[in-house]
């Protein structure tokens, strides 16, 4: 029925950035000194990047927590030069009056022509 390797339906990165099922960082990565495009999925940017009431009075911004993750990830890269594509580390948040340990994942692989990026999302996301 198929041709083997026949194409059936494909998303882009760029879709998935203009759907916004993925929020572009790269200028922020950029600053930190990551040298790929980097994007963080719609899940981790509403769940633990925008920060709630709480957080927002002791001053906490998006921009500052997003600094902050991308600031870790570029740490922990530097110190363990991962082999393969995918990272974990810890990043700390405030949510709820609490300090919470939240562990995330990164993964490099190939963007839409097929150059380095990094995608940064919760452990159970793909």
């Amino acid at each position: 029925m198929f041709n083997e390797g026949e194409l059936i339906f494909s998303y882009s990165r760029k879709q998935a950035i203009e759907d916004g099922v993925l929020v572009e960082v790269s200028s922020v990565a950029k600053q930190v000194g990551s040298r790929y495009p980097v994007a963080v999925t719609r899940v981790l940017w509403d769940s633990w990047i925008v920060p709630d009431e709480g957080a927002r009075r002791l001053g906490e911004t998006e921009q500052g927590r997003l600094w902050d993750l991308l600031w870790v990830l570029h740490s922990v890269i530097k110190r363990q030069q991962p082999e393969g594509d995918r990272l974990f580390f810890s990043v700390l948040f405030t949510k709820e009056g609490k300090k919470q340990l939240v562990r995330l994942k990164s993964i490099c692989g190939p963007g839409d022509n097929l150059d380095p990026v990094v995608t940064i999302m919760l452990p159970e996301e793909d």
